[in-house]
């Protein structure tokens, strides 16, 4: 018989639908933000209106404007941030952009809850992998500042509690988490994603897909999450292809938007996910992969190896995607080609010198050894990457 607990996550509310820097003023309003510290995306700063116009609903309450968040969040820049963000005596941090900016904004709550001004500090934060599996998390204060979220992509790290951060001198991608670094509130807006370019919007959405699939296929899945999950699958299965048939079309940007909100009701549940996100981590923070393209080049070969160990749950996926029968990996692999993604390794600028020390880093991520099929050892992990390269 199945057992289990599901926790709610530390998030207020989720407004979709309605023209960001309208909710963003209600919300700025309901949370009495004195100080608001806003972080966008540098693109969307210099080539479009919408970092004006979040500085206009926020009037007389903006302290500072931060613009210089790199991809994959590097420390030295999450600390820079933090370091401004003390410096304007912030009380609210807004977010307007993609991943690497909403753990961006994750980092600097952390950092400001646990004094740490210099990138070197954030070493003694870091999860680490113990001998045997086990993950460990040292311990942290919570962050005294949270956030309110603006996403312009499907990655949605804005529902999570967690946050990546890259060391670019060892190019490695590190894992923090405190229930405090989840954003108080989120706002979709389809209207604000029409800026977004159309591979970054699409690969993300695939990166949701990940997130329903590896979650509904997990080794401790969830009811509430399962259901959450298949529901993401099917307006990310419609949604995707409208847009990239028509990108004006926004309530087929809203379907993508409720999707990518709905595949990470498994993430807040502590649903562990597998190998498809754990060399996927190693890829981003290693190769410089953007998020979206490593769910592109690794998930239908991880379906396929896990599909001996999990072959019914895998058909959930197959008749969420609208495909079934179909072996998950190939209605996934499926998916992708329609929408004109990358499928190779070799596609997303990964040389094969690099595929053995991705593997042997692979090891060392949470979600390797929760990889419903085991994998013993990084020449397992590098038979996946060989036969995505």
């Amino acid at each position: 018989m199945q057992t289990g607990t599901y926790r709610y996550p530390p998030m207020e509310c989720v407004t979709y639908g309605r023209p960001f820097a309208e909710v963003l003023a209600e919300e700025a309003e309901r949370l009495g933000a004195r100080a608001a510290f806003l972080m966008a995306g540098g693109t969307l700063s210099r080539e479009t209106d919408v970092v004006r116009r979040a500085q206009e609903a926020l009037g007389a309450r903006l302290a500072g404007v931060w613009t210089r968040m790199g991809a994959h969040s590097p420390r030295t820049d999450v600390v820079a941030a933090a370091n401004a963000a003390r410096e304007a005596k912030a009380d609210l941090i807004v977010t307007l952009g993609g991943g690497s900016v909403t753990d961006g904004a994750k980092m600097v709550g952390f950092c400001l809850g646990n004094d740490v001004t210099d990138p070197a500090q954030l070493d003694a934060f870091a999860a680490r992998m113990e001998p045997g599996g086990t993950l460990v998390r040292p311990p942290a204060r919570p962050s005294p500042l949270r956030a309110v979220a603006i996403p312009t992509t499907l990655s949605a790290g804005e529902f999570s509690a967690t946050a990546g951060c890259t060391d670019t001198a060892r190019q490695v991608k590190q894992s923090y988490a405190h229930p405090t670094m989840m954003p108080r509130a989120v706002i979709l807006d389809p209207a604000v994603t029409v800026h977004t370019p159309q591979w970054l919007f699409l690969s993300t959405g695939i990166r949701a897909v990940d997130h329903a699939v590896e979650d509904l296929c997990s080794v401790n899945a969830q009811p509430f999450s399962d259901g959450a999950s298949l529901h993401a699958l099917r307006l990310l299965a419609r949604g995707l292809p409208a847009v990239r048939e028509d990108p004006a079309d926004l309530a087929a940007r809203l379907d993508c938007q409720l999707g990518a909100w709905m595949s990470m009701v498994g993430s807040q549940a502590g649903v562990a996910k597998g190998a498809s996100h754990g060399i996927g981590h190693v890829l981003g923070g290693t190769a410089g992969v953007p998020h979206g393209y490593t769910s592109c080049v690794m998930l239908p070969h991880v379906l396929r190896f896990n599909a001996p160990a999990n072959a019914a749950r895998q058909a959930l996926v197959s008749e969420a995607l609208g495909r079934p029968g179909m072996p998950a990996g190939d209605a996934v692999a499926e998916l992708i080609a329609r929408l004109g993604l990358p499928r190779r390794l070799r596609d997303v600028g990964v040389p094969a010198e690099l595929l053995d020390r991705i593997a042997a880093e692979s090891m060392h991520d949470r979600y390797i050894p929760a990889n419903p099929r085991p994998i013993a050892s990084a020449t397992v992990v590098r038979h996946l990457l060989d036969l995505a390269w």
